[in-house]
């Protein structure tokens, strides 16, 4: 019997967790002097194997605030456009940092503060943030790392081509800014990329806009009402209609008006102390949130937990390719996750009509051409591998919630067709979208149709899934933490498949 992969996720990094936690008591009181509210909750290791985490130190009911950071103590950055004056002022112009994606220009501000060119702090009381910087990894076990025989090793095109746009477009960032910095600042491509991966890995987003709860407007309210009906100047019922305008006015300049003026706005925001928290993909047991009333972002729990256990949060919807790609990780049976197959196009067609006992009709290639079904030609996009299932190079999805794309499902259909099945269906694809929509045979082909493409690129790898998780068996002999991660990646991408491949029987 194959030993499991160990289900317990943390972001995985070379540098010591020894050296990282003499460094966090000094943290820990940084924080506690600069308004970060803690309570219940530590920074801590589990074991030798584990990186550092936020571990409970008490039993936690549910919906427990157990970390407060004060707005003016984290770090952000708005999409499409940013506004920090501070650190777009490091830049020769304010083009040049906006220009930057954002995990470049928390990067930058990173930096900065590594430097103790900039402070944290709100007004006046502005404070060093070397105390956490001192507690961020410095080396990350990511796959821009990997030499060009690691990345191999993942044995999946898609993410060797996403790691070389990564790579390209990172230096290009570098380029831009580096040759636009002003005289405060030297910044080497390593300490750049450095604060592009504590960005990337420790940064969470959302649609946060508009501004904290101010009570100065309505205590000001407050006393002119008091004034206005103390003094006689009008009715106390006057004095409510203004009192109401400016309620109203306050409402729509918090909540009404950002939605409609920044609906395409994105903010990326890190919190000292919240970032230290660990992901799982299911079963997440603190949740993060901006809280309007305190002008801070909480970590609160969203389930009871007992004492010495981990607080997970979840980084959102992750295939195993962004988690291994951005956070250095793979994550064991991860709900998330995909495979992304070649296109259509470049598929063994005359292996499918053996398998199938049919032989595809050119004219129903031509046809799903015309619909786009058979992926693109066009590979020249240099964006770097977006975050989501969608895949602009055309490549086929299969994932381990909707197992193969339903789209290709339908083109399948249509492809393996008899003439008297595709006159049935009206001679449209659309008419073959759901399941047995081709009658019983042609769905019984189609599903086999899939299982052997499926197979067929199974049997492409350089190894076997048995060959592989033997390798775990033998504890990564002669193997370094870029192979072990490459083999964990490689391993949960074929039990997909696999899997997938039983779906279909």
């Amino acid at each position: 019997k194959h030993r499991a992969l160990t289900t317990t996720v943390h972001r995985a990094t070379r540098v010591s967790t020894g050296e990282r936690m003499i460094n966090q008591s000094a943290f820990s009181a940084w924080a506690l002097e600069n308004g970060i509210q803690v309570g219940g909750i530590k920074i801590d290791s589990l074991g030798p194997s584990s990186g550092l985490g936020l571990v409970s130190t008490q039993t936690i009911p549910a919906n427990k605030v157990l970390i407060n950071v004060p707005s003016s103590m984290s770090l952000s950055v708005q999409t499409p456009k940013d506004y920090n004056r501070k650190a777009s002022d490091l830049c020769s112009s304010r083009d040049i940092y906006n220009s930057l994606p954002w995990y470049g220009q928390l990067s930058l501000q990173l930096n900065a503060l590594d430097q103790n060119i900039l402070t944290m702090g709100g007004g006046g009381d502005q404070k060093t943030a070397k105390p956490w910087m001192d507690v961020l990894p410095r080396k990350f076990s990511t796959p821009i790392h990997f030499t060009d025989e690691e990345l191999e090793e993942l044995q999946y095109p898609f993410l060797v081509t996403a790691v070389n746009k990564q790579k390209k477009q990172w230096l290009e960032s570098y380029a831009t800014l580096s040759s636009n910095l002003n005289n405060k600042m030297a910044l080497s491509y390593e300490d750049f990329q450095w604060g592009c991966e504590c960005a990337r890995s420790r940064a969470f987003s959302g649609s946060f806009s508009g501004s904290a709860f101010n009570v100065k407007p309505y205590a000001f309210t407050l006393l002119l009402i008091t004034a206005y009906v103390g003094l006689g100047l009008g009715s106390l019922d006057q004095a409510a209609n203004g009192a109401a305008i400016v309620v109203c006015g306050n409402i729509l300049k918090d909540f009404v008006f950002p939605k409609l003026l920044f609906k395409d706005t994105q903010t990326y925001v890190i919190c000292p102390y919240i970032d230290m928290a660990n992901h799982v993909g299911l079963g997440a047991s603190g949740n993060v949130a901006f809280e309007y009333f305190s002008d801070g972002y909480s970590l609160a729990s969203n389930q009871a937990g007992v004492a010495a256990e981990e607080v997970y949060i979840s980084y959102g919807s992750r295939s195993n390719d962004q988690l291994l790609q951005y956070y250095g990780f793979v994550e064991e049976n991860n709900p998330f996750d995909v495979y992304l197959l070649p296109p259509i196009r470049e598929w063994d067609i005359e292996a499918l009509e053996t398998a199938i006992g049919r032989t595809v009709s050119s004219g129903r290639l031509l046809k799903l051409e015309r619909a786009g079904l058979l992926g693109n030609t066009d590979n020249s996009d240099t964006e770097v591998f977006r975050e989501d299932a969608s895949n602009k190079g055309g490549g086929v999805v299969v994932s381990r919630q909707d197992g193969v794309d339903p789209a290709v499902m339908q083109a399948l259909r249509a492809l393996i067709s008899t003439d008297e099945e595709w006159e049935g269906a009206g001679e449209a694809i659309g008419n073959f979208s759901v399941e047995y929509s081709g009658g019983e045979e042609n769905e019984r082909l189609t599903r086999l149709a899939a299982r052997t493409a499926i197979e067929l690129e199974l049997a492409s790898k350089a190894t076997s899934l048995e060959d592989d998780e033997n390798l775990i068996e033998m504890k990564f002999v002669e193997q370094n933490e870029n192979e072990q991660l490459a083999l964990r990646f490689r391993i949960e991408k074929k039990r997909l498949l696999r899997d997938t491949i039983s779906r279909l029987q």
